[in-house]
């Protein structure tokens, strides 16, 4: 495994994160016991995976808890909170409760990064004016070691609450969603977060249109028919063959995973999976090198400029 720090958090990690939410939920989602999904970060943990990422609403909180029972000290643990439910705002006393529970489905006494779910540029005020005062409260009493906010990527695919965020200099850590089909990241996250050594937690590397062909093809329709992207740029290509079908590429996945963890700016890729067979194969392929250069430039050449989606 291949270790990095933290940004300023100065905390040692794997440049492998575990996301126990996603699709899968560590198989939760699936169908898997929580025996087998407890086996699914123990995996990770054998693996040289030290940075474990969940959240109250992702129903994972007491697996990892149970995981990493005994290890906790070797364990870097980011977990969230939600800040509105069904479009109501929670209070810092609603968060503050979210937090404790956290600790105890966790079986710890400290979060390493407290994150601040999913928030959109609208609720972004409220969370400075009536959340971060509390939060920080909650880590000088030693709850919480360091800060961190993540984005709704699906809903935000241009990052309109990080470029808000990112100036304030709150957060320690923040999540972000960027991969092959939308690195917009790279001009407006990227850039604030190098400046005030920001650390990164990279979600989306691969979802639903990295993963599934017929996905592929239906999003880079949609791109060319938003005029997103030139239909001459993909043409007779829309399933990315260019990438696929490189000597030194094993599947877009493997390259949709190396594309994120070479990117300036990119601390940890997250990779989410019920199984580990699977979890393997991802981790392998986070820490393969770099894509070829002529693959970067076409990418870069077609993509580039693309802020209108996620690739859920």
């Amino acid at each position: 495994m291949e270790m990095t720090k933290l940004g300023r958090t100065g905390l040692e990690v794997s440049v492998a994160g575990l996301g126990c939410g996603g699709h899968s939920r560590l198989g939760l989602a699936y169908g898997n016991n929580e025996a087998q999904a407890i086996r699914v970060v123990e995996c990770a943990l054998d693996l040289g995976v030290n940075f474990i990422d969940t959240a109250r609403v992702y129903g994972t909180e007491s697996v990892v808890g149970q995981a990493v029972k005994g290890k906790r000290e070797k364990v870097v643990l980011s977990t969230k909170s939600i800040v509105s439910r069904a479009g109501k705002q929670l209070t810092a006393k609603d968060i503050i409760e979210c937090l404790d529970k956290s600790l105890v489905k966790l079986q710890t006494d400290y979060i390493d990064i407290y994150n601040l779910h999913g928030v959109s540029a609208e609720d972004y005020p409220y969370c400075v004016n009536e959340i971060i005062p509390e939060l920080l409260k909650q880590r000088d009493n030693g709850k919480i070691r360091f800060l961190g906010i993540t984005e709704q990527f699906i809903s935000d695919p241009s990052h309109q609450m990080l470029k808000l965020a990112l100036p304030d200099d709150y957060f320690d850590v923040v999540m972000v969603g960027f991969n092959m089909l939308n690195p917009s990241a790279r001009e407006s996250v990227f850039p604030l977060t190098i400046q005030n050594n920001v650390a990164t937690q990279i979600m989306f590397a691969v979802r639903r249109a990295l993963s599934k062909p017929e996905a592929l093809v239906e999003v880079i329709d949609k791109l060319i028919a938003s005029g997103d992207i030139e239909a001459m740029s993909v043409a007779g290509d829309s399933s990315l063959d260019f990438v696929e079908n490189h000597r030194e590429v094993e599947s877009i996945v493997q390259a949709a995973y190396r594309y994120c963890r070479h990117e300036p700016g990119a601390t940890v890729v997250l990779t989410g999976t019920g199984s580990e067979d699977h979890l393997k194969q991802n981790v392998e392929s986070i820490l393969a090198g770099p894509l070829p250069v002529e693959i970067l430039a076409r990418l870069s050449e077609i993509f580039g400029k693309v802020d209108s989606i996620s690739g859920n």
